[in-house]
């Protein structure tokens, strides 16, 4: 008995020692981590939340937002879009910017001046990149187009000669007061009429203002510009460009040559505009969404970018029903 009960005992440690092996030198599951996806270490791949908040629904902004898609497209990465669009209310702007602050998104796309304004007051944390923007420093969502300094950075809609040249044009067609419809509470187009206002001091011409609070009022204030104006300008001014054809038709109807400040403008029917694809700058403020999102750049360091290949489009069939001749000289392309 005492013989057998040896061998158990001498069984049962075998038993215990060969367990213990095992346990030390199991392998755990693999696992991937955040950076691991990121910079390309496993075959899984990252899928990212991004969150979009536009003013206002209109051709211009559309086109960015589309340009922004095809860029993240074009970097093959696996996105989510979580799409807002405040109807160029301010109260539901804030609480889209809210919304999506709290959502757990990894990056913030702010389609306009007035979005990345209400997502900068609610967040400094998750990375934005912004574009429709035209004055990022005057409207405190950057410290310098340099080195923004903060996690907001993007592209601007305005080149640095679009207005010079836009007011020059108008000099050359015979204009000494410009009519400029806008928002007073957009700090993007304060800061653009101040700007044209500025510009005109050293030009023999000046400026009429008809500011404007919704869509509703733009026709009237259009209206109320006649016989004080020879020409319009109108800005990109989301309020305004989302009713452009009250202005269109205003300016038509008294034979006004009206600039615009974007392409897209020119193609609803205003005259002329010195100006860029809203698609491409898009494309470009995606392509520093990409750049964040992948860890190879921050908002603070990534300087924001100007629009390129500034050119003069017109609508032919504006000028004609504004008995407006065309000079050769001012090497216009024109608009389908």
């Amino acid at each position: 008995m005492k013989r057998n009960w040896m061998a158990y005992a001498v069984a049962l440690v075998c038993v215990l020692f060969v367990l213990a092996a095992c346990g030390k030198g199991e392998d755990k599951a693999p696992t991937t981590s955040n950076d691991d996806k990121k910079t390309g270490t496993t075959e899984e791949t990252e899928k990212y939340k991004i969150g979009v908040t536009q003013i206002v629904e209109h051709p211009s902004l559309n086109a960015a937002y589309d340009g922004f898609k095809k860029a993240i497209e074009d970097a093959g990465l696996d996105v989510e879009y979580d799409v807002q669009n405040a109807q160029n209310d301010n109260s539901v702007n804030t609480t889209i910017a809210n919304n999506l602050a709290g959502s757990g998104v990894d990056l913030i796309f702010a389609n306009s001046t007035p979005s990345a304004q209400a997502v900068a007051a609610v967040t400094q944390d998750i990375p934005v990149v912004f574009t429709s923007v035209t004055d990022a420093v005057t409207a405190e969502l950057v410290a310098s187009m340099e080195s923004p300094g903060a996690n907001l950075t993007g592209t601007i809609d305005n080149h640095p000669d679009a207005i010079p040249n836009t007011m020059k044009l108008l000099q050359e067609m015979g204009a000494k007061n410009v009519g400029m419809v806008f928002n007073a509470g957009e700090q993007n187009s304060r800061a653009q009429v101040d700007a044209v206002k500025e510009l005109l001091k050293d030009m023999d011409m000046k400026v009429e203002e008809a500011a404007v609070a919704t869509s509703a009022d733009v026709k009237q204030a259009a209206e109320s510009l006649i016989g004080k104006v020879d020409a319009f300008y109108i800005i990109t001014d989301n309020t305004v460009v989302s009713a452009l054809e009250s202005v269109i038709d205003v300016a038509n109807e008294n034979k006004i040559p009206m600039m615009v400040g974007e392409f897209d403008s020119v193609k609803r029917g205003g005259l002329a505009a010195y100006g860029f694809e809203y698609y491409d700058i898009g494309y470009e403020a995606g392509e520093m969404a990409v750049k964040i999102l992948k860890g190879e750049s921050e908002p603070a360091t990534l300087p924001v970018q100007v629009p390129q290949n500034l050119k003069l489009i017109m609508n032919k069939d504006t000028a004609d029903a504004i008995e407006l001749d065309i000079k050769d000289e001012w090497n216009a392309e024109f608009s389908d």
